[in-house]
């Protein structure tokens, strides 16, 4: 169904919704409202020396380092960080991770985890050079933002997120998720 279509009810009676509905796109974020809790983040990318059979053809690979809270440090454009034997670094920041009402249970299975993490979508420029970092796209706490950017067959990874960062993902999740009722 495309964005702004009308979809009639006889169609979406096969999918058990009776009524006449709008798709729309999704609204631009600038115009969400300021109430809804967010944190805002950095991403730190990592290139890292290859060893073994996989070094003949490429030398390192570009992993996901780290997501930190935003501190003024970090200022507002990507940069790099380092560059030594370890690796080179670039730092991302200025991105918000919102939480969402209807996303709580993405959150609460995160949560349910042995290491809640946060999730990074990331991409390489196409005209990228050898020490051309990946571009971060977007960072979110939910198992359902990351499943529908595995679906999409993009880059996501993961690593742990810190324990203020859960203690506030949980008591959102706790005031918010519904578990579903169990059918027969």
């Amino acid at each position: 169904v495309r964005a702004g279509a009308l979809v009639p009810a006889r169609r979406m009676a096969k999918r058990r919704v009776g009524i006449i509905r709008r798709v729309n796109p999704l609204p631009d974020l600038a115009q969400t409202p300021a109430s809804r809790p967010a944190l805002q983040v950095a991403v730190l990318m990592r290139r890292v020396p290859l060893t073994g059979v996989a070094a003949r053809w490429q030398p390192w690979r570009w992993q996901l380092d780290d997501v930190v809270l935003l501190q003024p440090a970090h200022g507002s454009v990507p940069r790099q960080l380092y560059d030594n034997d370890s690796g080179l670094c670039w730092i991302f920041p200025g991105f918000t991770v919102e939480l969402f009402k209807d996303d709580a249970e993405g959150y609460a299975l995160n949560l349910a985890t042995p290491a809640p993490a946060w999730f990074v979508l990331w991409r390489l420029p196409e005209d990228a050079a050898d020490d051309t970092p990946p571009v971060p796209q977007a960072v979110s706490l939910s198992y359902h933002d990351a499943g529908r950017w595995l679906d999409a067959q993009e880059n996501v990874e993961q690593v742990p997120a810190p324990p203020e960062v859960l203690a506030r993902l949980r008591a959102f999740a706790e005031q918010h998720y519904q578990p579903e009722p169990k059918r027969r």
